[in-house]
């Protein structure tokens, strides 16, 4: 993983904290780094007015306190209000709240009034329980109020590792955390609910990362772009692969999406396999495109036989009947690296242990959630959900929406966030299959397959806007490759 797109957990960002402390930082220097943090981001969004600080009980409560001494000092008039009592606190927030000389009320809903901006240093992102008492109720007013509000590494009730509301949670203006970010930042909604995210440097040394060694990371081209398959100089189309999209007879613009995507991201040659009625259709599309009518069952084994056609695409539109699910194990018998999407999975909903002992870490599985209901009925949080899946098919997920997850079977995973929400529109998932196929045929990995496919559908989307439909991806592409290069 990339340190700097590294992802901790909140667990793994206790480490970091402790080892930093082992190395002769003390957690004072770490939590008055963090409060400065934090005040920087409220003075830099207006000028001094009236600010309600308010503090929970553990090291939040001790930012807050940091922040709140600052900002006075920067002419603010602040109020302090603090869940429990100064007394209760302990170790470094203890010492943070004696430093600050002002009042400290009782934590209570009328802190809020007349103020222009909130500090909401209440709970972290270790919080395990749902918020109850006065603490909810506090957030619960601080959103009906809608005051612009700084959180303090998360908004309050956010679990830090995924994404989900802990009871209630107020929507942030702005997020600072420190370090690095946490899963709960970008999985959904805890994503929708920080607002921008600030990641601050407060003194914690990148080395600590190797010695924590994150499996998580937030997806982007550090992650993969050493191992992009560009075109060479001294090279021809048989190197860039030869990808095979089985084509359906009734939803056809499916396959021919995932093939112009195919094309598009690179592979040397795309074909599209289909039954003799549907020859037609495909044939009078895309001319750079092969069709190949599968005239008898003996077709498809020829198909597969030749190992020039060495990545293989079955799901898009090609119906959920036995022939699909025989077609899926038939390309995996015959050692092809595989995307299965949309219909190849549901076919394989009612048996899907035939399809895990078929698998291998050469195969890329896109569902959307309610495929991937059908095919795995694994619950939880979505990271946890893609992280077993890919450890029970032994094969990489791909588990797609706003925030999607790609997870390999070692537990190795990447968050996509750059998606616009215009990808929710018919087509998209078959055009992201079409670039994962693409980057395969061309020898790159499945897990790092999915995730260029991934951040490069979320680039294109964002570079057509408003009005984007699924035939406008591909065609975006190019330019988003010239950039990606460094093209001029």
């Amino acid at each position: 993983m990339a340190a700097q797109n590294a992802l901790l957990t909140v667990a793994e960002m206790y480490r970091a904290d402790a080892l930093t402390i082992e190395g002769g930082v003390s957690g004072e220097t770490l939590m008055e780094a963090a409060g400065a943090a934090v005040a920087r981001a409220v003075a830099a969004r207006r000028p001094p007015g009236t600010v309600a600080v308010l503090c929970g009980p553990g090291n939040n409560g001790g930012d807050g306190f940091v922040v709140a001494r600052l900002l006075a000092g920067q002419g603010w008039s602040v109020r302090v209000g603090l869940l429990g009592s100064r007394e209760a606190l302990r170790g470094d927030a203890a010492v943070m709240a004696g430093r600050w000389n002002g009042t400290v009320a009782p934590l209570a809903p009328e802190l809020l009034d007349g103020a222009d901006v909130a500090v909401d240093a209440l709970f972290g992102a270790g919080l395990s329980k749902p918020l109850e008492g006065m603490a909810r109720a506090m957030v619960e007013d601080l959103a009906a109020r809608a005051i612009p509000t700084v959180a303090v590494d998360v908004p309050s009730g956010v679990h830090g590792d995924t994404g989900a509301v802990l009871g209630a949670a107020a929507p942030a203006s702005v997020t600072v955390t420190f370090f690095r970010k946490k899963p709960g930042h970008l999985l959904l909604p805890g994503r929708v609910l920080c607002g921008d995210l600030v990641v601050a440097d407060i003194g914690i040394p990148d080395r600590v990362l190797d010695r924590i060694a994150p499996r998580l990371a937030e997806n982007g081209p550090a992650s993969w772009l050493s191992g992009f398959p560009w075109p060479r100089l001294d090279g021809h189309k048989f190197d860039r692969g030869h990808a095979v999209v089985f084509g359906g007879t009734r939803m056809t613009g499916a396959a021919r999406l995932a093939a112009r995507a195919a094309r598009r991201v690179g592979a040397g040659l795309v074909s599209i396999a289909c039954d003799p009625p549907a020859f037609p259709i495909y044939a009078a599309s895309d001319p750079g495109t092969i069709v190949s009518p599968l005239d008898d069952s003996g077709s498809f084994d020829d198909l597969m036989a030749d190992p020039r056609r060495n990545a293989v695409l079955i799901g898009p539109g090609a119906g959920t009947g036995p022939a699909t699910c025989g077609h899926v194990l038939g390309a995996l018998r015959a050692g092809k690296a595989m995307v299965v999407d949309a219909d190849g999975l549901t076919a394989f909903a009612d048996h899907s242990t035939d399809l895990y002992r078929a698998l291998s870490d050469r195969c890329l599985l896109t569902p959307h959630a309610g495929e991937f209901k059908r095919l795995f009925g694994i619950e939880g949080d979505k990271l946890s959900q893609a992280r077993r899946a890919a450890a029970r098919a032994g094969a990489v997920v791909l588990l797609k929406g706003a925030d999607t997850v790609i997870s390999a079977p070692d537990d190795r995973a990447v968050i996509n966030v750059n998606a616009p929400p215009e990808l929710a529109t018919a087509g998209a998932g078959d055009v992201l299959a079409g670039l994962a196929v693409g980057l395969m045929a061309q020898g790159m990995p499945a897990f790092a397959a999915g995730a260029a496919a991934a951040w490069l559908h979320g680039e294109a989307a964002r570079a057509v806007g408003p009005g984007l439909i699924a035939e406008d991806l591909s065609e975006a592409l190019p330019a988003v490759l010239r950039r990606l290069r460094g093209d001029s």
